[in-house]
């Protein structure tokens, strides 16, 4: 898979954004156009963490409040979205790791539910059978490791990034994607 870069216009939306948040009649401005840029890649990016659509809404949510509320520290190191997508991930896993101590599950019994939830959703949104088997798969598998798959597959993060997002080496980032890989190239050819 070829890695992907931030295309040139996201960069220059992120100054943009960057810019307008400087000054404070221009704030509203600025976040505006933060939601209207990432909102969408975000919930996406949630939604398969979470799958539960309203879940994945709150999320998003809370990711764009604390990112609002850190802007002002947020240093030009990475791109935005990589900044975002962190926010995001830790609330999610966050979030799903409460969950577990909500219901009393061991790490790896919360894998009914998802895939309760996943069931109801696709046969809300008429998900077609082959997404529908990749979902089922990728709802079994550790949330790291789901996390990484997707945003590796979906995404098309390089590794790099992904390390940056998640604080985790890039060898570490291999390493579980391969294994996620296999589970999910596995369970595909049993079911």
């Amino acid at each position: 898979m070829e890695a992907r870069h931030e295309p040139r216009h996201a960069i220059e939306i992120d100054r943009e954004i960057l810019t307008l948040f400087a000054e404070e009649v221009t704030r509203d401005r600025a976040f505006r156009l933060l939601m209207k840029h990432y909102q969408k890649r975000l919930y996406w990016h949630v939604r398969k963490l979470v799958i539960d659509h309203d879940e994945a809404d709150d999320l998003v949510q809370e990711s764009f409040i604390r990112a609002w509320k850190g802007l002002d520290k947020f240093r030009d190191e990475s791109a935005l979205y990589t900044w975002l997508y962190r926010i995001a991930t830790n609330l999610s896993l966050t979030h799903l790791a409460n969950k577990r101590k909500r219901f009393f599950l061991p790490i790896h019994d919360i894998t009914p539910e998802l895939e309760a939830q996943l069931k109801a959703s696709a046969s809300a949104e008429s998900a077609d059978k082959i997404e529908y088997k990749l979902q089922q798969a990728l709802v079994r598998l550790p949330d790291k490791q789901r996390l990484v798959f997707n945003l590796r597959y979906y995404e098309e993060m390089p590794y790099e990034e992904m390390s940056q997002v998640l604080g985790t080496s890039v060898g570490a980032l291999k390493a579980s994607y391969h294994h996620a890989y296999k589970k999910v190239e596995d369970f595909l050819k049993q079911h």
